[in-house]
């Protein structure tokens, strides 16, 4: 097993790992988590505690995730069956090229009406309660429901989250109501924020009574985004109603197996950079510049061959896992030379949880709004905050495969993972929100787990490196960097700046940056399971 650097250790002294043997559960929130320590504790099975922490989530973490936003979610049953739900939305009927050009946009906006896509996440949520739930969504939601009646505590994160966008909330009514005290400022710390219309939206959702995608909900939505310019009809609404389980994607990394959710989540990324990585870090000294590098350089790949090849409707991302084309790119790291990236914005804001229960199964949800507070507009009377999806995922580039195209699904920076072996069965499953991070800490976290035998918690805390930009449309022209996190080791820095490495060292990137990684792993062997919550944020991993 190797040790980690002596920054690393000190960063995870302020989280230790949990163990139990019934189950366990992590999240980016205390609130989250108990959530679903609660329902695991009380006899439901992972998926009701899934459910229970995603409704929780969207109190705890208004700016991270919410009913109006997307969920992908991946499932590995006791018996090894491996399934996932893809709850991206679609883009309006009327998005083209033209379009947005005709009214003057060199790129589709990052907030406001034009940047929206039909939420997906409810949609996802209720075909994962149809899949294996035990308990009723009324009975898993009520304890956010009530949370959002009283009032939410704000948090530091939230505050903060709040600042940074203050200007563009308080121009949506609903949004100021709930954010800024109905115009009168920002909340303190340890302030309630009463989610009154939210609430009641969501126990509505529990019994299926708000018309989310073909009743009054979708009715009201359509007409405020169609009154401010989007070219929304109604019918991509109803469409997104329909999401059905889809067999998730694997690659083996040494003797394991790595699952991810399909596209047009970047899992493939994931598969990739374990195609192109696989024995070669296996042995080495942890987070040397051998290690880095080639990892850096297998995500590099990633996003050119996402920006040039692959779309939510084509074939790209098989096309890049081939044999032929993995044995390419391993010869071109081997050389020891920095590349560029694509034309990656490591930020975003995107909350996530795991879970097993004590029949084994796991659950990995990750959900977002896309951009903190996605559009930053809401439906006037549900407090609902709409996600910026389709500004964030969708180009404006004739013939590109990400280009926006009516009813298309923008490429997503969100995806879930597992880890299993053949003959032992689950070995981890983990997620890490984050933007065009996510699939570089997730595998960091995977190459951690598996190429050195760290427990989850050193997993989650080990210092951190990004490379940028990567796939976002806001930052497809900015300059490269390699964003190190202050801990990795100097001789590793200085080695990888010799190869041409535009090496940025930043401090270690907490409240939201840096992503929020979180794992829960099984040993077999003892009957024990272990779990891990990222330092970078106020995530808490709970054992039963």
């Amino acid at each position: 097993m190797s040790s980690p650097p002596a920054v690393a250790r000190s960063v995870a002294q302020d989280k230790v790992e949990v163990f139990g043997t019934q189950g366990a559960v992590a999240s980016s929130s205390p609130l989250i988590s108990l959530a679903g320590a609660r329902v695991l504790a009380e006899g439901g099975n992972a998926i009701d505690a899934t459910l229970a922490m995603a409704a929780m989530g969207w109190m705890a973490l208004p700016g991270q995730c919410g009913i109006g936003g997307d969920v992908f979610v991946l499932v590995r049953e006791p018996d090894g069956r491996v399934w996932t739900l893809n709850g991206s939305g679609l883009g309006p009927d009327g998005a083209t090229t033209g379009f947005y050009r005709a009214a003057g946009h060199d790129a589709i906006p990052l907030s406001g009406a034009l940047a929206v896509a039909v939420p997906g996440g409810l949609a996802a949520l209720r075909a994962l309660h149809g899949a294996g739930a035990t308990r009723s969504l009324d009975e898993l939601w009520a304890p956010a429901v009530r949370l959002g009646s009283e009032g939410v505590p704000c948090t530091l994160k939230t505050r903060r989250d709040i600042a940074e966008h203050a200007t563009d909330l308080a121009r949506d009514r609903g949004a100021a109501a709930m954010f800024l005290r109905g115009g009168g400022g920002l909340p303190e710390v340890g302030q309630r924020l009463v989610f009154k219309d939210l609430a009641d939206f969501v126990a509505a959702a529990a019994h299926d009574r708000e018309g989310f995608y073909d009743g009054s909900f979708a009715d009201r939505a359509v007409s405020e985004l169609a009154s401010a310019g989007a070219p929304f009809s109604g019918r991509e609404w109803a469409a997104g109603a329909e999401v059905a389980p889809a067999d998730a994607i694997a690659r083996p990394y040494g003797s394991a197996m790595i699952h991810q959710t399909p596209v047009p989540s970047a899992g493939w990324m994931v598969l990739q950079a374990a195609a192109i990585c696989d024995g070669m870090l296996q042995g080495r000294e942890l987070l040397d510049a051998e290690s880095v590098h080639w990892l850096a350089e297998s995500f590099r790949l990633g996003f050119r061959d996402r920006h040039a090849l692959c779309g939510s409707d084509n074939d790209g991302w098989e096309r890049v896992l081939e044999a032929e084309v993995i044995g390419r790119a391993r010869d071109e790291i081997s050389r020891f030379r920095a590349s560029r990236s694509g034309p990656a914005d490591p930020y975003g804001d995107t909350t996530s949880t795991v879970c097993v229960d004590a029949d084994g199964r796991a659950v990995s949800l990750i959900q977002s709004l896309a951009f903190t507070f996605g559009a930053r507009v809401t439906v006037p009377g549900t407090g609902v905050v709409l996600n910026n999806r389709l500004g964030r995922g969708a180009y404006l580039l004739e013939g590109h495969p990400n280009e926006v195209k009516p009813g298309r699904k923008p490429l997503h920076t969100l995806n879930a993972w597992a880890v299993d072996h053949p003959d032992t069965g689950l070995l981890h499953v983990g997620n890490c929100p984050g933007g065009d991070g996510q699939v570089q800490w997730n595998m960091q976290v995977i190459s951690h787990l598996l190429d050195h035998q760290v427990g989850p918690q050193t997993a989650v805390s080990l210092p951190r490196f990004t490379v940028f930009p990567g796939s976002d449309a806001d930052v497809v022209d900015k300059p490269d960097e390699l964003r190190c996190e202050s801990g990795l080791p100097e001789e590793t820095l200085a080695q990888l700046a010799a190869w041409g490495h535009p090496v940025r060292v930043v401090p270690t990137q907490v409240g939201g940056p840096g992503g929020s990684a979180m794992v829960i792993s099984v040993d077999h062997e003892n009957g024990v399971l272990s779990a891990g919550a990222d330092p970078r944020m106020e995530g808490v991993a709970l054992a039963i």
